[in-house]
């Protein structure tokens, strides 16, 4: 009898969706004999203004008022601050969750984000349901205390220092928690498609040789875009700019109108793509927030990321791995950016010693590892 495994995430951000949708990628194109994925986003029948408060709040946080998300961020660290907004996000979603379960009676589930933890816990108690559940945590060095609401969980975690930290400090027992590397998807690990690639190439009107400078955000576009496009505009460069906005309209249309305000010609500027792949194996520097796929999917592909913005605290582990193991660097200034990404096109010694440091690094795509443990172990 085959395994129906629901994966539960919420729509904030990239970083809970993009490693949900690679493992169940794996399974199905792997090893769909023996287990049926199904993606559930566990807010598909919340209310509005929930989906308004959380995801939408957390986009709008992050493009405009960083400050808003670090300083909920740290409030609910408080632990009955925590315990609260799990409480409350559950007491609104338990029904929808509750109708979910009982008509998929799934053999398995895992759960991708933090606040959906509560809320599946405390429905797999009530119905008296005999299901396994595991918690993937989706930050790699740093994680949230509600990750770790719920005591008695399975983890899978992706650094030694988390499960250290988790068991030092939070008193986890160690068989509890498992380590692998990243989640990164399979695309990654082909090889780049030359026709997808030449057709790539041919839409943004820039020659297969080209090493183009990208700002890569993640869904919801990078911080300070539009500052650092104009310094880039200045800049002397002969390099291509690529600028991938995501669903962040707001960037996507002062970009356009810089370009055409300063002529800056050399610029192309994307919506939502699906084809980042292709754009980071054409890229000589990568202007990026720290987000954890979108970083370690920049890593993967050997390419040197400068970190111009990350969420004090969730993401400082991430730029902490980039800056000491050498791999690119944090400069949150948009002239200062500029200037170093000149320094890294023009003194090629300085790019080769980061991509070398890159390479050393041997980095593993742990989504087979986690898929694997998810059928055999779960």
């Amino acid at each position: 009898m085959k395994d129906k495994i629901l994966f539960f995430y919420l729509k904030t951000g990239g970083g809970h969706l993009a490693p949900a949708k690679a493992v169940a990628e794996w399974i199905t194109n792997n090893e769909s004999n023996r287990a049926e994925v199904k993606l559930c986003d566990g807010f598909e029948s919340a209310p509005q203004f929930l989906k308004s408060i959380i995801e939408d709040g957390y986009r709008k946080s992050q493009a405009s008022f960083k400050w808003v998300f670090e300083l909920l961020y740290l409030v609910n660290k408080l632990k009955p601050i925590g315990w609260l907004s799990s409480y409350l996000v559950g007491f609104f979603i338990a029904k929808s969750l509750t109708k979910l379960i009982e008509s998929e009676m799934p053999t398995k589930i895992v759960v991708f984000h933090f606040f959906l933890i509560k809320p599946i816990y405390a429905i797999i108690r009530r119905k008296g349901l005999a299901i396994p559940i595991l918690t993937v945590v989706t930050d790699p060095f740093t994680a949230h205390p509600i990750w770790f609401i719920e005591r008695n969980q399975q983890f899978v975690v992706f650094s030694d220092s988390l499960k250290n930290y988790l068991v030092s400090t939070k008193k986890i027992t160690p068989e509890s928690i498992s380590v692998f590397p990243f989640i990164i998807n399979h695309r990654f690990d082909e090889q780049v498609d030359s026709k997808k690639l030449e057709q790539v190439c041919r839409n943004l009107n820039i020659g297969m040789e080209s090493e183009i400078i990208l700002l890569l955000g993640g869904a919801d576009g990078i911080p300070n875009g539009a500052k650092l496009l104009r310094k880039l505009a200045k800049a002397n460069f002969n390099s291509p700019v690529v600028l991938v906005c995501g669903r962040n309209e707001r960037l996507y249309a002062k970009a356009q109108a810089i370009k055409k305000e300063l002529k800056f010609d050399r610029l192309r500027v994307l919506g939502y793509i699906d084809y980042v792949r292709e754009l980071l194996s054409i890229s000589e520097v990568v202007i990026t927030k720290c987000g954890a796929s979108t970083f370690m999917e920049v890593l993967y592909s050997k390419k040197i990321p400068l970190v111009n913005s990350f969420i004090w605290e969730q993401e400082k582990g991430n730029v902490d791995f980039v800056c000491n193991n050498n791999l690119g660097l944090y400069e949150p200034s948009p002239e200062k950016i500029t200037a170093l990404i000149g320094r890294i096109i023009e003194s090629r010694p300085l790019g080769h010693w980061f991509k070398d440091n890159i390479e050393k690094m041997r980095l593993v795509n742990g989504t087979p590892q986690v898929s694997t443990f998810i059928l055999n172990k779960m």
